[in-house]
């Protein structure tokens, strides 16, 4: 009986031994809390943002977050069967029939272990799930019996409130893979250059291969490959492996065109947005700019942009940051950087005097040398070819690009009436006043960027009306009524200018990349120092805008406005046009045709509009005895070099005059040289030097620097 007593009580005290054993086992490997899919799914953060076309088609992407590489999350049954195969056939075979441990797994490895045979693991993929939700369950250097039992205990936990389907969805799209990709969307991109629907028996089995050890060598790889493939032939698969290590299938499926305007629109991880671009356009655009800067060479230019508005609704339908090429700074966003305007800030000028009334398309403006005292000196602007016409009227003058009667009409308009002008078009990188830019503002002294070139120019197309541009097409701006800056009959006669081929004949030729066979209006512009090339246009329906320079801000090397972007300008044009011409605008109210005469000039009689009630049958130039007193020779600014095997009274300077100046005095460094109208002469010696014209009263009324070598 005591025996009997005694074997109970160690039956007992075994017994309580192991419920305190099982308890604290229990409570030592208790897992962490499990998501349920749902939470899974709603937290997952794709790293990058995509952009779309107004189509829905991918135009490029962008990666936002850089801690890790995911792309959106990936349904099961957009995954290729045969990687679902594969994986499973690998890691668990009999996934589809446990409760998230294969317990049948477990013994085999334990008899393994006990036997010295080699093992293959036990490890299902619900207790790989477990550890991509919460990675203590799988710490480095924590691989004891504790944390495998909790690992196995949460696998269960997943099993229990999950389906299968869910668990295999989650696990490809947390799985990590080789460098910083996570997910089979990020992997199958990244290394295999495909979707996951795409891929092959043979990506399968390498994607397989991957997942034991995803930094393994080609060679590792291969051999892991083939034996998941099941196959003996093993060359395809070998092949295969070391293009994946090697990276070169990277980043197949990203169009990449619009990457400038990835990074202005897309700020944050997963955003979808849908732009008003047209893939098409797009596309259009960016063969032309790289055609144009190929063919010109790195060594000339190497960057430039294109921008492509609807005139009617301001949607950017082509956005064109840069083409990349042999670019040294391709990254920086050539259709939003601020570059200095050169001439395309003309037509806004004239536009702005002639709906004032002070000018005409038919006014006179005198091309001929001059010199404008400011606050930092004497402005003495020139002409690009350095030459000087005479007598133009204002429709020549805009057309030829010519910088002397530019400047003039900005003395009989006012720097900050045009400052102001240009900043309600849109220029919002002119903040400083117009006395800061001075007369130089004629002649695009200011930085502007293309698409606010773009914008303002749509703004002739509009009958001088302005809207702001539309870039997003499901956020479309609140639709305002356009704000009406330019007078129609202005903006219309200013647009008929920059369309006459025939008035642009003497500065670019009468067959220009701006001709088209279609009715069109263009302006191109040079900046100082051959740093930006422009070409801004507009049709009935599109207004194009294009420059071409380089964004380090080094000169090019022989590129003019009709060599550089207007090439472009033409292409993009021609292509929006196919089968659909431009068409010329409609003579708006407020506008009338004359017939005029322009005597004194080199211009023929001509059929000219105008505001109505500015209209006139002749235009002439003002006679001398009409024209201000001034100084036309020496031009100020002259360098003049004396030839030593001359005389040196061989080699006297001629002073000219114009205007009447009875009684005018020449005054030479401040020393008495003679009366203006008695055809004087200057005795040249080297050195700086300055001449004066004064009124029979003292005041000086005109001064010209030069330099005698």
């Amino acid at each position: 009986m005591d025996a009997r007593h005694r074997i109970r009580d160690i039956l007992a005290w075994l017994a309580l031994a192991l419920l305190i054993l099982t308890t604290t086992a229990h409570l030592a490997t208790r897992p962490p809390a499990m998501p349920d899919y749902a939470a899974v799914r709603a937290d997952w953060q794709p790293s990058e943002a995509w952009l779309y076309d107004r189509d829905g088609q991918l135009l490029d992407s962008e990666r936002v977050n850089f801690e890790r590489r995911r792309l959106a999350w990936v349904p099961l049954n957009a995954i290729s069967p045969a990687v679902r195969a594969a994986v499973v056939q690998s890691e668990d075979r009999r996934f589809w029939s446990h409760g998230g441990v294969d317990w049948l797994a477990v013994a085999s490895a334990v008899r393994a272990r006990w036997t010295g045979d080699r093992s293959r693991g036990a490890s299902t993929l619900a207790m790989q799930l477990a550890a991509f939700l919460d990675p203590s369950l799988a710490q480095p250097g924590k691989r004891d019996w504790r944390t495998k039992l909790s690992q196995m205990r949460a696998a269960q936990a997943l099993a229990a409130d999950w389906s299968h389907d869910q668990m295999l969805e989650a696990y490809f799209n947390l799985v990590p893979l080789r460098g910083e990709a996570q997910g089979i969307g990020a992997g199958a991109r990244a290394l295999f250059g495909k979707r996951p629907a795409d891929m092959t028996r043979t990506d399968a089995a390498l994607f397989a291969g991957l997942l034991p050890n995803p930094t393994a060598s080609a060679d590792a790889l291969g051999r892991r490959a083939c034996r998941v493939a099941r196959t003996r032939d093993c060359t395809a698969i070998r092949a295969a492996a070391a293009t994946l290590v090697s990276g070169d299938r990277a980043a197949q499926l990203d169009p990449a065109l619009a990457p400038h305007l990835a990074v202005r629109l897309l700020d944050k991880p997963g955003k979808r947005v849908t732009t008003t671009i047209d893939r098409r356009i797009q596309t259009a655009a960016i063969v032309a700019l790289r055609r144009q800067l190929a063919g010109l060479g790195s060594d000339r230019v190497r960057d430039g942009a294109v921008v492509v508005l609807d005139n009617a609704t301001g949607e950017v339908l082509a956005y064109v940051g840069g083409v990349g090429l042999k670019s040294t700074a391709s990254q920086v966003d050539g259709a939003n950087a601020r570059r200095q305007a050169g001439s395309t800030l003309k037509p806004h000028l004239y536009a702005q005097v002639i709906e004032h009334g002070w000018l005409t398309a038919a006014s006179i403006l005198d091309d001929s040398p001059v010199q404008l005292d400011t606050a930092s000196g004497l402005y003495v602007p020139k002409n690009y070819d350095r030459s000087f016409k005479g007598p133009v009227s204002v429709r020549h003058a805009l057309a030829s690009s010519l910088n002397v009667p530019a400047v003039r009409a900005l003395v009989i308009d006012d720097v900050q009436q045009f400052r102001d002008r240009l900043w309600a078009l849109g220029y919002h990188g002119l903040v400083e006043d117009g006395e800061y830019y001075g007369f130089s503002l004629a002649l695009g002294s200011a930085e502007v960027s293309l698409v606010e070139q773009a914008n303002a120019f749509r703004t002739f197309a509009n009958f001088g009306k302005w809207s702001p541009v539309i870039f997003d097409a499901t956020r479309q701006l609140r639709q305002l009524s356009p704000r009406q800056i330019v007078n129609p009959a202005a903006a219309f006669i200013v647009g008929d200018i920059l369309a006459d081929a025939a008035a642009r004949t003497d500065a670019f030729g009468a067959d220009s990349a701006l001709r088209l066979p279609f009715w069109a209006a263009a302006k191109t512009g040079t900046s100082k120092g051959m740093r930006d090339n422009w070409c801004i246009g507009w049709s009935d329906r599109f207004t194009v805008a294009v420059w071409i320079g380089n964004l380090e801000g080094d000169s090019m090397r022989a590129v003019s406005g009709t060599s550089g972007a207007a090439p472009v300008w033409r292409d993009v044009m021609l292509a929006l046009h196919v089968g659909n011409p431009g068409m010329a605008p409609t003579m708006p109210d407020g506008v009338e045709a004359r017939q005029i005469a322009l005597p004194g000039t080199r211009e023929p009689p001509r059929r000219e509009y105008f505001l109505r009630g500015t209209a006139q049958t002749e235009m002439a130039a003002a006679p001398q005895f009409a024209r201000r007193p001034r100084i036309t020779s020496p031009v100020s600014g002259s360098v003049y070099a004396l030839d030593p095997d001359i005389p040196i009274d061989r080699q006297r300077l001629a002073v000219t005059v114009s205007g009447s100046v009875a009684g005018y005095r020449l005054i030479l460094d401040k020393k008495p040289l003679g009366d203006a109208d008695a055809g004087q002469q200057i005795l040249p010696r080297p050195g700086s030097h300055m001449l004066a014209l004064v009124d029979p009263g003292g005041r000086m009324i005109d001064r010209v620097r030069f330099t005698v070598r």
